[in-house]
């Protein structure tokens, strides 16, 4: 599995092509929350004041995620970013802020980041939540942030997303529980089952 990270974290990174040139800056992630993968990115120019292109990176112009920059093979991946975000939304008006609930109806929390997975995959493997004080019990100011894998099925219903118990029954406390969790196991990582 290739190193997963926080889809908050990719904003303005760099976009660069095969040759070494920087095109782009990512402003925000476009994904299929449904489908459970990323779409693309809306993005910035490069300068201090530039503002955003009219140009997107569609994921099929992706060479590579990684962890310092967004890999293209040259600018001529990018299409109109109106088009691209047409029948997606942009990270921050469709998952961040959105319900999480499992399909018995149990509240989970809410989201407040998406956890992809980088390399060539695109793959959407899970959530930073604010758990629910049923979820995790407690004082509101000691409720827990926790790591959720997305599962085998997700199903979004308006501003709500639906996990599959089983999905729900381990939590990671940080990025590398998530790994073990979704990955088949990181060894020195604590993940367990819910409090």
């Amino acid at each position: 599995m290739d190193e997963l990270m926080a889809a908050r974290s990719l904003t303005t990174r760099p976009v660069v092509t095969l040759g070494g040139d920087a095109v782009a800056h990512v402003k925000d992630t476009v994904c299929d929350a449904a489908a459970g993968r990323i779409t693309g990115f809306t993005l910035t120019g490069r300068g201090l004041l530039s503002g955003p292109l009219k140009e997107g990176l569609p994921w099929s112009g992706v060479y590579a995620l990684g962890h310092d920059a967004v890999m293209i093979r040259d600018g001529r991946g990018l299409v109109s970013a109106a088009a691209m975000t047409a029948h997606q939304q942009n990270l921050r008006a469709r998952v961040l802020g959105a319900r999480v609930l499992t399909e018995a109806g149990a509240e989970i929390g809410t989201v407040l980041d998406v956890v992809v997975e980088g390399g060539t995959g695109g793959r959407i493997v899970g959530f930073r939540v604010a758990a629910s004080r049923r979820f995790v019990p407690g004082a509101s100011r000691h409720r827990r942030r926790v790591y959720v894998p997305r599962g085998e099925t997700l199903t979004v219903n308006g501003r709500d997303l639906v996990l599959p118990e089983d999905a729900v029954r381990h939590v990671a406390d940080d990025l590398p529980g998530l790994t073990a969790l979704v990955g088949g196991g990181v060894p020195g990582h604590r993940t367990g089952p819910l409090p």
